[in-house]
């Protein structure tokens, strides 16, 4: 899906993160997984971990919260447009977080 939404066309030379179920695309950044012998992570790779699930959930809170515009929630418009609506109302939102 990533491929073929065009996402990755648009976010060329950016990095991406995604949850684990990404493994095999090279072009996102997921969480280190657990050895298959069964032993821990060491710790660089755990606090890595912790950071990047940090980051998602700031990301995931921010899309729940543009989801509340009501321009986002009742999208009807062509999939090709959503781009330029979703940049137009986190400005909105940043907006309204300054002012």
């Amino acid at each position: 899906v990533y491929r073929t939404s065009g996402i990755d066309q648009k976010l060329a030379g950016r990095p991406v993160m995604a949850d684990g179920a990404s493994r095999g695309n090279p072009d996102v950044i997921i969480p280190y997984r657990k050895p298959t012998d069964g032993s821990e992570l060491p710790d660089w790779k755990k606090n890595l971990n912790k950071h990047h699930r940090t980051v998602r959930a700031q990301v995931e809170h921010a899309l729940a919260r543009m989801k509340t515009f009501k321009i986002l929630r009742d999208y009807r418009r062509a999939a090709s447009t959503l781009t330029d609506t979703a940049s137009g109302i986190a400005h909105l939102h940043n907006i309204i977080l300054l002012g």
